[in-house]
């Protein structure tokens, strides 16, 4: 028997395939808690033809992660075609995607900033900044972290024959066109490919989640990879609440703040936001968001398991009534008259300095 000694174990104890694949993509790789994704460094990425970075959220879970593609002006990426899922946000910029299947059909859409859209798995894409003057800035928040961990293979990954036509949707989901599928408040969805400006996408009341806010969830390209938008009215903020790690939440517009603690802690972790901002919860960290802008503030939330596949045993809870049942009722939400005192005392002063009036009163006991 040849017995290893701990010098030649190597790459036989504790490998992790996904952080190894990433230092041998030769661009930057960014691990904060939260991220400005407008304001980091993105550097030629061989892999896409275009300029990248990897984006690792201190809240982030085992299965997502986020990639920045940059195209400069006039800039087209590499053509993609791969066996894991992801979700594109347009942080900035303009352009076009054209998407190929196995049998050779064609689509084609333009986006631009504050899009949405994911392309159907394992489909042949490629992106073009549609601008020659500017970049572009796409985020895609993706399953490669658990498909390249569970397969470690770049070919199975990257270079697979199979298709997924049941994943394709009506060819109209390719031009923004959708259907509304009313579940009940906060787990309404609206299923297409592509979404054109979530900023301007009519949104359904919540008001569980409280103070007027609203949301709406979305089905992009039947992804296992779940999608909210949601909005906080002028002066207002949501219950506090917690869940699993990995939800990936991108300002989109406005400006504001979240709070953030363990259950028992007394002391808030704070993280401020403003558009090109994305930041992750830590696994069930109590966290409330806050408008202090003049003007609605909506965030864009990407996790994985969905409203129609939740994967997870701890989804299905949170989708069917964990996300806003009081936790007095063994939920994961905190009801404003539970909240610490601090908490409403210290969003008053906030909005006071910017001369913003508070529009929680209907909600909570304004205290002078």
């Amino acid at each position: 028997m040849v017995e290893a000694t701990p010098e030649d174990v190597g790459d036989r104890y504790l490998v992790d395939p996904y952080e190894n694949w990433c230092q041998g993509e030769g661009i930057p790789i960014y691990e904060d808690f939260a991220i400005d994704m407008l304001a980091i460094e993105a550097r030629h990425w061989p892999r896409f033809g275009v300029g990248g970075a990897l984006c690792h959220l201190k809240g982030r879970c085992d299965y997502l992660t986020i990639f920045l593609l940059e195209l400069p002006a006039g800039g087209k990426t590499v053509p993609q075609k791969h066996i894991f899922e992801d979700v594109i946000y347009v942080l900035e910029g303009s352009g076009s995607t054209t998407v190929e299947f196995a049998d050779g059909r064609k689509h084609s859409f333009e986006w631009g900033q504050h899009s949405l859209f994911s392309v159907p798995v394992n489909a042949r894409y490629q992106h073009f900044n549609g601008s020659g003057r500017e970049r572009a800035r796409l985020a895609s928040t993706n399953s490669l972290r658990h498909i390249l961990n569970l397969f470690r293979n770049d070919a199975f990954i990257f270079d697979n024959a199979a298709a997924f036509p049941e994943r394709e949707g009506r060819p109209d989901y390719f031009s923004g066109e959708g259907e509304y599928i009313a579940i009940r408040p906060g787990r309404h969805q609206w299923e297409t490919n592509i979404v054109s400006n979530i900023m301007e996408f009519k949104l359904k009341t919540w008001e569980a989640r409280g103070a007027g806010g609203s949301s709406l969830r979305f089905i992009l390209a039947d992804s296992s990879i779940g999608v909210h938008v949601s909005e906080l009215p002028v002066g207002t903020y949501k219950k506090a609440h917690r869940h699993p790690p990995g939800y990936c939440v991108f300002a989109v517009t406005g400006h504001g703040y979240s709070l953030l603690w363990y259950e028992g802690e007394e002391n808030f972790i704070r993280t401020d936001w403003h558009p090109g901002v994305v930041y992750a919860p830590p696994d069930m960290m109590f966290h409330q968001h806050f408008n202090s802008a003049p003007g609605p503030a909506r965030y864009l939330a990407v996790q994985m398991g969905s409203t129609r596949y939740p994967l997870f045993q701890s989804k299905f809870y949170t989708y069917d009534k964990g996300a806003d049942s009081s936790t007095d009722d063994g939920g994961n939400q905190i009801e404003y008259e539970n909240q610490d005192p601090r908490i409403h005392k210290m969003f008053l002063e906030e909005i006071s300095a910017q001369g913003i009036k508070s529009g929680m009163g209907k909600f909570i006991a304004e205290v002078p």
